[in-house]
């Protein structure tokens, strides 16, 4: 006769990129299914079988949300099992409440299991749609090559400082794209002195470089103010040109990825309504869509704001109360989205900016009057978006009963 399966079952899932390892635990703290899971399909799904079998109700808990356990979040959803995140910090601290110093993946697993079975406010992980999906390899990648763009702009104007620092300093690389075209072909003072003004201006207008004269002109000047030619000048050249080449085949690569972004997001039934609030673009609207999910697990915007970091939490200790802090827990992502936004929107005139200065005259620094807006503006955005309706600076009329 076969055992009866248990009521209840916590299993914690230790992600990794070639195999998970999976551990099963009861109400006893009894190890009931531990094992390697490859990270593939067939595997994956003879496990989620095996452990389905060994209860009536099973709690689903892994330590990576992200590209890693993909495939086992969706098989996972496609079998109707949710799955909770438990995150490495505190899989890292709960370590300490169990024999043993290893760390391995099973004992990992075992303590995600026990975790998950003893708290019961972890998140839910949701399985994206396909819109989200999309959107959130499109701005993941956006990010990476950005990052890309500011290391080589660090780089070309360390190994110019080094031979013209004169040019180096009257330009903006990462915002002058006719500096950049001026490098792909001079780095040297004494090649622009010879070019001269009037050739090189026609240099430059044949590439496309708007103000191609005002370009000439500075560059002209910086290399009148230096005469000696410095070490290792052409090999620096050579890798200056190279660079200054590469950055602008990268911002024509963001510029066609920007595009993806915004016919994608524009998909979305609600990117009308998200663009409408001032300070938000098409970028940051695809980026808050990838990060805050599904809206309807968020009771109101106090939820919102609360996973945004936006809602300070109180840290009193004996007779010290009232000390108001930021969260340790919340999504750094949703919080940029919302600061960047209301650092854009107090740019022009508008309640955005009347109260952002309403809050310095209060005597709030910068920083804490533009994460107030923010948090002001998480409560517009949700009645936005549960309104189904266009920002506009008037408020809404109210509907006669």
């Amino acid at each position: 006769m076969s055992e009866r399966p248990r009521a209840q079952v916590w299993v914690g899932i230790d992600a990794g990129k070639g195999h998970h390892w999976a551990a099963a635990v009861d109400e006893a703290r009894a190890t009931l299914w531990s094992r390697k899971v490859d990270n593939d399909e067939v595997a994956i799904l003879a496990a989620i079988g095996e452990i389905l079998a060994l209860a009536d109700e099973v709690h689903w808990a892994v330590d990576i949300s992200g590209t890693t356990s993909a495939l086992l979040l969706a098989l996972l959803g496609a079998h109707g099992q949710g799955a909770v995140y438990v995150p490495g910090r505190t899989v890292n601290r709960m370590s300490g409440a169990y024999r043993g110093e290893a760390k391995t993946d099973e004992r990992d697993a075992y303590v995600i299991a026990e975790t998950a079975r003893h708290r019961r406010d972890f998140s839910t992980i949701d399985v994206p749609a396909q819109l989200a999906a999309d959107l959130a390899l499109l701005t993941a990648h956006r990010t990476d090559l950005v990052a890309d763009r500011v290391r080589m702009i660090n780089r070309l104007r360390d190994v110019l400082t080094g031979v013209f620092p004169a040019l180096e300093r009257v330009f903006d690389y990462s915002a002058h794209r006719g500096a950049l075209v001026l490098l792909t072909g001079y780095q040297a003072p004494a090649a622009i002195r010879r070019r001269g003004r009037s050739r090189l201006t026609a240099w430059l207008a044949n590439r496309g470089v708007r103000g191609a004269d005002a370009v000439a002109a500075t560059a002209l000047e910086a290399a009148e103010a230096q005469h000696t030619v410095l070490p290792g000048q052409d090999t620096a050249g050579r890798i200056i040109a190279d660079l200054a080449t590469q950055i602008l085949a990268l911002d024509d690569r963001l510029k066609h990825l920007d595009q993806q972004i915004r016919d994608t997001f524009h998909t979305h039934p609600q990117a009308q309504i998200i663009e409408s609030l001032p300070g938000i673009g098409s970028i940051l609207g695809a980026e808050f869509v990838v990060a805050a999910g599904d809206l309807a697990a968020y009771a109101d915007a106090g939820h919102l704001a609360s996973a945004a970091g936006l809602v300070p939490v109180p840290r009193d200790s004996g007779r010290r109360t009232g000390n108001l802090h930021r969260p340790k827990h919340y999504s750094r992502r949703l919080r940029r989205v919302f600061y960047l936004s209301a650092q854009t929107s107090i740019i022009r005139e508008g309640p955005n900016r009347d109260f952002y200065l309403k809050k310095r005259a209060e005597g709030c620094k910068h920083v804490q009057a533009v994460i107030a807006l923010a948090r002001r503006r998480t409560d517009v955005l949700w009645a936005l978006l549960r309104d189904n309706r266009i920002f506009t600076s008037a408020p809404p009329v109210a509907q006669a009963a």
